[in-house]
């Protein structure tokens, strides 16, 4: 797919085109090139890591078909627009950020735009790869194997009685605990008069460890 198409079909996603869009495509496509993989891709060899949500990453995923469904795409949720793309056979990397004068480069490829906001999602469009974009390579702290984990496998937390996918259990002497039991969950379960259920569907709830 070219980057017009990508962008043609992001825009319909979204019901319109933004410039955060036209950086997670142009990273898509970079990455490509960068690491010698056509896309979009057929298969699951290309993981994108993302560290924002939002419009970026369906520009991205467009380009790259890389979803979070597929299990080729993770969010690290460090509000940046940047992304790392993996070859998971050759395990080689690159994390890929927009420049920071880009921004402001911008308007010189779009002298037509009539405001900033214009400038930069058409000048992204048209400024070379070396102008809009940096990329770096690197190396992942969590193998790709670990991250992708072998289908198939599971395991019962011991404390709240959930299924864990994936080899995300933790251990904690004897016990398989999920994360959430062991480290603390990102929800904390409502008192019995406000949640929702009545008594006998509260107590069958699973408790969940507090940090």
């Amino acid at each position: 797919m070219t980057l017009e198409e990508i962008l043609r079909e992001s825009a319909a996603l979204h019901r319109h085109l933004c410039p955060r869009q036209v950086l997670g495509a142009r990273i898509g496509l970079m990455a490509g090139r960068l690491l010698n993989l056509p896309l979009p891709q057929t298969d699951k060899r290309l993981l994108a890591i993302v560290e924002t949500d939002g419009c970026f990453v369906d520009g991205l995923s467009l380009a790259a078909n890389c979803w979070v469904g597929r299990r080729t795409l993770r969010v690290e949720d460090y509000g940046k627009v940047a992304a790392t793309l993996i070859d998971t056979e050759s395990e080689r990397a690159f994390r890929i950020v927009p420049r920071a004068p880009a921004r402001r480069a911008a308007a010189a490829y779009a002298p037509e735009a009539r405001n900033r906001w214009e400038a930069q999602l058409l000048g992204y469009q048209r400024m070379p790869d070396a102008e809009l974009l940096l990329a770096v390579p690197v190396q992942l702290r969590t193998p790709v194997s670990v991250l992708v984990s072998r289908p198939g496998l599971k395991a019962i937390c011991a404390q709240c009685g959930e299924e864990i996918l994936n080899e995300r259990e933790l251990h904690q002497g004897e016990l398989t605990l999920c994360r959430a039991c062991a480290l603390g969950a990102y929800y904390l379960p409502l008192a019995a008069d406000s949640a929702g259920c009545d008594a006998a569907e509260y107590a069958a709830l699973p408790a969940i460890a507090l940090p």
